[in-house]
């Protein structure tokens, strides 16, 4: 590819970004189909020669499209945000046409000192203290960019160990590192993420995780008594991790109590503010940050609520000689004339290699501006608190903790399993994605807000749609308890326990027990066009498939064979058994249960036939 057909695609591929952008919430959230589906459609060998740069994009629509998670659609509730922008997609394709490797300021100054400046702004912009700042007078902090939280916690964790080692060998020179080492403990909350506990497996260190209060906060009473605990026992606390936004239900660990106890025991403060951390650019929101004095590191993610896209994961230092002490590696090749003036990010973290990832986030925080991203993150809480208060007008549901900016953590009244056949349910529709969690032995759903542009439209839509679903398994569960009513009460008690233990096989239609039931017999048709169950998922059936796999998709092939899959294919024996083994007449006889059946299937339908039959711009009925 030459600079000129460079521009051509180079524009396509913006266009088809944008259209993507644009249309996504046509297509299904989550993908159809089943693990290994790609090594049908795509050949086990790469091509001898060149492909024409055409059919690889066909092929992207046809068989990589239709395995995606499209993170970016207005239904997808899980985890939280993956930012995304323009400004910050097009930051990322000029640090990839530059192509430089910013492992020290001599290999691009530019890739160094924009980070340094730009890590300050955002240091200044979530009010930590001058300490962390590199351009502070007699600063000994400063910030860089990280691939993740993940890197952040063990940079960190590495750093702290390397420091409380060097301590111990002063005042005991002649015994084993690793003797020293078999010693140390590092503590963290049960809600910590948990790439802390893999941080401790990867530096050989032990790890104590601490049971938080019931707002699942870590407290400093807590840390003092194990930590107290710990040295009588000849064990030597070296370092802490504590987290603004757990990932469970965002709650905000007690920094103003921990901070104090660290101070006092000489450990290693680690402040891990992953998705909340963004949110400390509003001043109203930065509550949670009473004690970040006290922290040695602190760190959160632009690309979760920011508009940055991944990789970009910032983490400040107190005292940046502690970090680079542990990292440092200096080979001749390595070293330049003005190591002594500048700052050298290889000695900052894990890799070597290091990407310009400064300048999408140069990009981001110069097109929005802070009144722009605070306007974002203000609008994320508004709409969060808009489904809180939907759970909260139905008395089916309850909240399981309290709301923190984006998230909502809510939950049906009843059992663990009533809750997980809910979701499942939910989650394999494809209308909607979210994720658990478990807080108090309780098994809730999680709900972010997680699109850039996301509406009340959106949001209200979301609690429609787990509203009815909890509607239909009510129903079900209810029919199974009226088809007990003469027993007692502990067998109707066990009849309610085993309706909800059953659900999912209700809803799959697998549980044949009670087909002369005639509401679950309506609520049967009603699911052919909601439940995956009763379609088959496998996407080779209306993909390429047909004679020997091909890289790309030959002209020749028929409509037929190319159709671009978002949906699953209804599994024809299943419904011929069904209509086999149903009286429609007598199903459909109420006026009601038919205005009922046939606005939700047509209702339904319509959509996947968008969906399913959409081709070059015509719907084909």
């Amino acid at each position: 590819m030459n600079s000129e057909e460079f521009r051509k695609r180079g524009r396509e591929m913006v266009d088809y970004i944008a259209d993507y952008m644009d249309t996504i919430e046509n297509r299904r959230v989550t993908p159809a189909i089943e693990p290994g589906y790609l090594k049908d459609l795509v050949p086990l060998e790469a091509p001898q020669k060149g492909e024409d740069w055409d059919d690889i994009m066909k092929d992207v629509e046809n068989k990589i499209m239709p395995g995606v998670t499209h993170w970016q659609h207005p239904r997808f509730h899980a985890y939280f945000p993956s930012g995304n922008s323009y400004p910050s997609i097009l930051g990322d394709m000029l640090s990839d046409g530059i192509g430089c490797i910013g492992f020290s300021w001599a290999a691009s100054p530019a890739c160094t000192e924009l980070e340094t400046i730009v890590l300050d702004w955002l240091g200044k912009m979530v009010g930590l203290p001058e300490e962390f700042l590199s351009f502070s007078e007699n600063s000994k902090g400063g910030g860089v960019i990280q691939g993740s939280a993940s890197e952040c916690v063990l940079v960190s964790l590495l750093a702290a160990r390397a420091h409380m080692i060097r301590q111990l060998k002063k005042q005991h020179p002649f015994v084993e590192e690793g003797l020293l080492l078999s010693k140390m403990m590092a503590y963290c909350s049960k809600e910590a993420h948990s790439c802390v506990e893999k941080a401790a497996m990867m530096a050989f260190v032990k790890l104590r995780i601490l049971e938080p209060d019931e707002n699942q906060s870590l407290r400093g009473s807590t840390l003092q008594q194990v930590m107290e605990e710990d040295r009588a026992m000849g064990l030597i606390p070296f370092y802490v991790e504590t987290t603004l936004g757990t990932t469970s239900c965002c709650s905000f660990d007690n920094l103003a109590e921990i901070g104090p106890v660290c101070e006092e025991y000489g450990v290693w403060l680690h402040v891990d503010g992953a998705y909340a951390g963004n949110s400390f650019i509003c001043p109203e929101l930065r509550a949670p940050m009473k004690g970040i004095e006290y922290a040695s590191s602190f760190n959160f993610n632009p690309n979760k609520f920011m508009l940055t896209n991944f990789d970009c994961s910032l983490m400040w230092v107190k005292d940046r000689f502690r970090l680079t002490q542990a990292l440092v590696v200096d080979p001749l090749y390595l070293q330049h004339s003005y190591s002594e003036k500048s700052i050298d990010y290889r000695h900052w973290g894990i890799p070597l290699s290091r990407r310009f990832r400064a300048l999408k986030l140069w990009f981001v925080i110069r097109s929005f501006g802070v009144e722009g991203l605070q306007k974002y993150i203000r609008e994320h809480c508004r709409l969060a608190q808009r489904f809180e208060v939907h759970v909260r007008k139905d008395s089916r549901f309850e909240v399981a903790s309290p709301v923190h900016l984006g998230l909502v953590c809510f939950r049906l009244r009843g059992s663990n399993q009533i809750n997980q056949k809910l979701l499942s349910s939910i989650n394999a529709s494809g209308k909607l994605h979210m994720v658990p969690a478990s807080l108090n032995d309780k098994y809730v759903i999680r709900f972010c807000v997680c699109a850039q542009n996301a509406t009340d439209a959106d949001i209200d839509h979301a609690w429609d749609v787990i509203s009815q679903f909890a509607t239909d398994m009510q129903d079900i569960i209810n029919d199974e308890i009226v088809d007990n009513k003469e027993a007692t009460k502990d067998e109707k008690e066990e009849a309610e326990k085993e309706a909800e233990e059953n659900a999912e096989e209700v809803f799959a239609m697998l549980d044949r027990k009670n087909k002369k039931s005639l509401r679950y017999k309506r609520s049967f048709f009603v699911r052919m066009v909601s439940d995956p169950k009763i379609y088959n998922p496998k996407i080779v059936r209306s993909l390429p498939s047909s004679g020997p796999r091909r890289h790309t998709t030959s002209e020749t092939t028929t409509d037929e064979n190319n159709v671009c899959v978002n949906s699953p294919t209804i599994d024809h024996e299943i419904i011929t058994e069904l209509m086999q083994t149903t009286n429609l007449e007598k199903a459909l006889k109420d006026e009601d249960n038919k205005l009922k059946f046939l606005t939700k299937t047509t209702s339904d339908l319509s959509e996947r036939i968008k969906m399913y039959g959409r081709r070059e711009g015509e719907i084909k009925h």
